[in-house]
């Protein structure tokens, strides 16, 4: 039970980051850009190294118990991309322009760069942004609890991993609230709020997975776990990286990441 309390509580962390998107919004300045487009591209390079090396073959050897291990090798790839199918199709399903992945500059915003510029409409925009962080996260809370459930040793880095990625969406959610309530106390309110899927994801799969748990589960969830967060990672982490700084730093950053998750996995052997 100390586990699952423990799994909870990181999972619980890693939504709630949400929250200091809406702090960055609000109070930092334009040059702390290219800390963010290092710490989005470490972030990549902690669950691209994690979910291929650790992960992925985690969930080929749970896998190869139950049905040998040819067949729990097609199994794990089949898991793997499936995860990538899952978090595809909520983003296809999920308008642009509320997509968390399409990351607002707040700068932009300020300077009256936002399509929207009624009050009801950048309200709108911030509802519906909220809205789907919290779809966006909900599967994001169930990958990560099962991977500090089962793996106690990685869990912290993937975590941290994850909660940088949620700063943007924080600042996604925040900016047009802000904006078109003038309430700093509202605009973190609703970013803060929509973390909550991730708890909430996790608490879903905790009371629907859990009596079910054996190697064969486990082994198909951490290849669709796997599958997901490398999705994250293309698709949402680097793009980002790039947009708020140089290409050059996210790729160091990305390379930062792979290196220090290296280093963690080599010393928990």
């Amino acid at each position: 039970m100390s586990n699952v309390v423990f799994a909870f509580v990181l999972t619980l962390i890693a939504g709630l980051s949400t929250g200091i998107g809406s702090l960055i919004a609000f109070f930092s300045k334009t040059d702390n850009k290219k800390f963010l487009s290092v710490s989005l591209g470490f972030s990549a390079g902690v669950m691209i190294y994690v979910s291929m090396i650790e992960i992925f073959f985690k969930a080929k050897d749970a896998l190869s118990v139950s049905f040998g291990e040819k067949t729990g090798t097609l199994i794990t790839i089949a898991g793997f991309f499936g995860g990538m199918l899952v978090i595809g199709f909520i983003d296809r399903l999920i308008p642009s322009e509320q997509n968390p992945h399409e990351v607002k500059d707040p700068a932009l915003m300020e300077a009256g760069g936002m399509n929207h510029t009624d009050k009801s409409s950048l309200m709108r925009t911030g509802l519906f942004t909220a809205l789907a962080v919290g779809i966006h996260n909900f599967p994001e809370g169930l990958a990560t609890f099962v991977s500090a459930l089962q793996e106690p040793s990685v869990a912290i880095p993937i975590v941290v991993a994850i909660a940088i990625h949620n700063i943007p969406e924080g600042i996604a959610v925040s900016v047009p609230i802000y904006y078109a309530t003038g309430s700093r106390k509202k605009a973190f309110l609703y970013s803060f709020a929509s973390g909550l899927s991730e708890p909430v994801g996790a608490l879903i799969g905790y009371l629907i997975l859990m009596p079910f748990m054996n190697d064969t589960v486990y082994g198909i969830l951490f290849a669709i776990v796997a599958g997901i967060m490398v999705f994250i990672s293309v698709d949402e982490l680097l793009p980002s990286a790039r947009a708020y700084g140089e290409h050059h730093l996210s790729i160091y950053g990305l390379v930062a990441g792979m290196a220090v998750m290296a280093v963690s996995l080599w010393l928990f052997m």
